[in-house]
């Protein structure tokens, strides 16, 4: 970096790692290696299993309830990738991203994700009588409980919101999110019963 520009030229070798070990999650395959000749530390990131490895690594020390699931559909020019776990506590960690992007504060791609996982888990379980009050939907923060998932879109134009670009704007985004989503969790849901139960 210039110093008549930044006030600061020193990087952060962990801060400039973690963001290329998100760069490989995101792009399976993808080999990545940061070097730091000042400290002759480097690291070598690929992950062959993209976005799932992301959330296996994410629940590394937590106690998974089932396999991950993946989602991948590419539907009117955009590409959505989907991975999702769930884990015996009860937090939620949600990552999205547009195009590579870390969208921290969300957006349309997020909004039709909770919007298709609260939908399709509520619609499930009334189906198999699986909630204690048939007559009451679980709410999407009940649902999201020791959630881990990636949400990654990779969209032809992508407006963002403010100048950070934290927060995806196309409005098209959530309703194939959530149509892609409600189609395929819940085939998913029907096909593996077992951890459909653990959820």
């Amino acid at each position: 970096p210039d110093a008549n520009i930044f006030e600061t030229v020193d990087c952060s070798f962990d801060v400039l790692a973690q963001r290329l070990r998100e760069l490989a999650f995101l792009n399976k395959g993808l080999s990545i290696k940061i070097s730091d000749h000042r400290t002759q530390k480097e690291q070598i990131f690929c992950y062959k299993g993209g976005i799932v490895s992301f959330v296996e690594h994410l629940n590394e020390a937590k106690t998974p309830l089932h396999s991950p699931i993946f989602i991948s559909v590419e539907k009117s020019d955009v590409i959505l990738e989907v991975a999702l776990q769930y884990n015996d506590s009860y937090a939620e960690n949600l990552f999205s991203f547009a195009n590579n992007i870390n969208t921290q504060e969300g957006g349309t791609h997020l909004s039709g994700f909770r919007s298709a996982l609260t939908r399709t888990l509520n619609s499930y379980a009334h189906k198999n009588n699986l909630a204690k009050d048939q007559k009451e939907n679980v709410s999407g923060d009940d649902i999201r409980e020791g959630l881990v998932a990636v949400v990654s879109v990779k969209i032809p134009s992508p407006q963002f919101e403010g100048q950070t670009k934290t927060k995806l704007g196309n409005t098209e985004v959530k309703g194939i999110v959530e149509a892609i989503l409600n189609d395929k969790l819940g085939a998913y849901l029907e096909e593996n019963p077992v951890a459909a139960k653990r959820i």
